[in-house]
């Protein structure tokens, strides 16, 4: 019989762009099992609803997270805009979903920068941070930001874009999806990739529902379920499938992440070709009534959930995030258990975790 071994993998780990830390044990190269630890970066945000104003929680909301940002802001206002009935303005609506979508792109586009250089496929990274940066340029322009991007407000946004701009920033858009789906079906084709992706992590249908995934991760083990076709924001005007996959192993995860960066693509093009004049805000005062909402929306991870409390006065009484990398960390565990140790890294990357979402 094998003696089982525990050893620690992260927080400190060259392929982790994150410090995520699971004690693995081991049977030879064999993982048996796995215990994930969180905290490394908590910073108590959530408590801060109690101290800031309701409208200025927003700023607070939006640096849970770098990458995941806009859209933290974004459903924060949501939770907040449905315990007050408020009615966002379409154009706003579109705005979001037009933003909601850029930080889609980037975010994926990231993951598969870091993904290639966990591979050594270091010109794949470079591309697609390249091809990131120019996204960021557009987020930039239409924003005041890069990362941060600050547009989003109670009642709808802070910033209008003009016809002229919306219809040149289409143009660039169209030559970056085709570079994109350039650099992408290299990858995808990869043998070596493909060595180290297909028939590893793998998480079956059944498992995928049962411990709660979301996301990628569960669409690409063959659940048709995106939060975006419950119609929020603009998304009920707008035409597009949900990504699927059956394989439910790294390589499926991959393939759907890359199969959304060019659905957002389409998605954008459609929010350009559709959006309404209108104003972009209603106007907001007095303090939310007495009551609680919840709201869900996609993030680029998955499913993310808020949930805001009112007593009454300016300030809320609770707000709470159930993040999509906390829904999937039991899945991660399962797929973990009977891996090589060396693949440990390969099946992190490719759930894509975002640690100072889940710690907040």
């Amino acid at each position: 019989m094998l003696k089982e071994t525990t050893i620690p993998f992260g927080p400190q780990h060259p392929v982790l762009p994150e410090p995520i830390h699971v004690d693995l044990v081991l049977e030879d190269e064999k993982v048996v099992d796995a215990t994930p630890a969180i905290g490394y970066i908590h910073r108590g945000l959530e408590l801060l609803v109690e101290k800031k104003e309701y409208q200025e929680f927003v700023y607070v909301a939006e640096r849970i997270c770098g990458i995941c940002s806009f859209i933290h802001g974004m459903g924060y206002c949501e939770g907040v805009e449905e315990l007050m009935g408020l009615e966002v303005p379409v154009r706003a609506q579109f705005l979001r979903t037009f933003w909601s979508e850029l930080s889609r792109i980037h975010s994926h586009l990231l993951w598969l920068g870091l993904a290639a250089d966990a591979f050594g496929f270091e010109n794949l990274f470079m591309q697609s941070w390249r091809v990131r940066e120019l996204i960021l340029d557009i987020v930039e322009e239409t924003t005041g930001g890069r990362v941060i991007f600050g547009s989003s407000k109670i009642g709808g946004v802070r910033r209008n874009i003009e016809a002229d701009t919306l219809a040149r920033i289409g143009g660039v858009l169209e030559g970056l999806r085709r570079e994109v789906k350039e650099v992408t079906d290299i990858f995808l084709a990869d043998a070596t990739v493909n060595s180290r992706l297909r028939g590893v992590g793998v998480l079956s249908k059944e498992d995928a529902y049962l411990l709660g995934a979301v996301g990628p991760m569960l669409r690409a083990s063959g659940h048709q379920l995106d939060t975006r076709k419950t119609g929020y924001a603009a998304y009920k005007e707008l035409d597009f499938d949900v990504i699927t996959a059956s394989e439910g192993d790294c390589h499926a995860r991959c393939a759907v992440r890359i199969g959304e960066i060019s659905q957002s693509f389409d998605i954008i093009r459609q929010v350009i070709a559709k959006i309404p004049g209108g104003p972009v805000e209603v106007k907001v005062s007095g303090s939310p009534p007495v009551g609680d909402a919840l709201v869900r929306l996609e993030q680029p991870r998955g499913e993310v959930v808020y949930y805001v409390k009112s007593n009454g006065t300016k300030f809320l009484d609770r707000f709470r995030v159930r993040t999509p990398t906390f829904a999937n960390v039991p899945a991660m565990v399962k797929i973990m258990k009977g891996a090589s140790v060396a693949d440990i890294p390969t099946i992190i990357l490719t759930i894509d975790p975002c640690i100072s979402c889940n710690e907040r």
